[in-house]
């Protein structure tokens, strides 16, 4: 692992058009040899788009395969660029939304999806704003630690262990109104979940995106991460409107809907390899 992050040490000081060069050979070479992957991924993309036909598929997910080997030797420049640098690659759009609500004394939380430029662009909006995020441990340690270490490196950050409660991370929104990093779009197994259409089939969906915003009193913000070629841009959306509702169903697949559209406009790069349809409604036989 020290090797590994050696490498991706060196690795960050290529302009990004070579890095993303090698990720694109490493990414045809992954597709052919992640068969498990491949298969949870083309699962997902025939029970989100049933029409799409089978090269489709395979085409859509091998170009996946390549946008996850770039996230894979991006984190070098995520852990140790300079400030700088990440301003120069990174472009934030509609940071006005957030700030308006934090000096209105209003707290948020960003519905923060899993696309493929998400660690640089939340590093990047930590530049301008403190954040608050949830942590999920690393089996390696040494993994764990960088991990760590490189998402609080600006010293910006409230880290929250997935271990902790709910009231922990309503007690970091509320220093300074600090915005809640918040991505709740993947399977996490039945509790506090529901089952809501995601594209064409449903899924477990969690619905901490309504409950927590409608306990904190926070307006819910989505954010965007994409790669436009050699640069990365970070769409921060207006704030949801009537959200949360009375109606718990309602948000949850009102939250998916929005993300549906995002998904649409650059399919590429959404993690299609997780097992998003992994929960079934008790008797359904499994998916993968």
């Amino acid at each position: 692992m020290k090797f590994a992050l050696a490498l991706l040490w060196l690795i960050r000081l290529l302009p990004l058009p070579v890095i993303h060069a090698l990720a694109w050979g490493l990414g045809q070479l992954a597709y052919l040899l992640a068969r498990e992957r491949r298969r949870v991924g083309l699962i997902n993309l025939r029970l989100c788009f049933p029409d799409m036909g089978l090269t489709q598929r395979r085409r859509l997910i091998r170009r996946h395969f390549v946008e996850m080997m770039k996230l894979v030797l991006e984190y070098g420049i995520v852990w140790w660029s300079s400030p700088q640098r990440l301003r120069q690659l990174v472009e934030v759009r509609g940071l006005e939304h957030i700030t308006r609500l934090r000096e209105a004394g209003e707290d948020v939380v960003l519905f923060y999806p899993h696309f493929v430029a998400f660690e640089i662009c939340a590093l990047r909006l930590n530049l301008e704003v403190p954040l608050v995020s949830v942590y999920s441990h690393q089996k390696n340690k040494t993994l764990d630690a960088q991990f760590y270490q490189g998402r609080n490196r600006f010293d910006n950050a409230y880290i929250v262990s997935r271990q902790e409660s709910l009231r922990s991370i309503i007690k970091a929104m509320r220093k300074e109104h600090t915005p809640f990093l918040y991505l709740p779009d993947q399977d996490f197994g039945p509790r506090d979940a529901i089952f809501v259409k995601f594209f064409a089939t449903d899924a477990a969906t969690i619905t901490g995106l309504s409950r927590i915003a409608s306990i904190a009193k926070a307006r819910v913000v989505p954010a965007i991460a994409r790669r436009e070629g050699a640069r990365f841009v970070l769409d921060i959306h207006p704030p949801l409107d009537n959200f949360p509702s009375d109606n718990l169903e309602a948000d949850t697949r009102r939250m998916n809907a929005f993300l549906e559209h995002r998904i649409l406009e650059a399919p590429e790069q959404y993690f299609w390899l997780h097992k998003r349809f992994k929960t079934r409604p008790q008797g359904q036989a499994r998916f993968y």
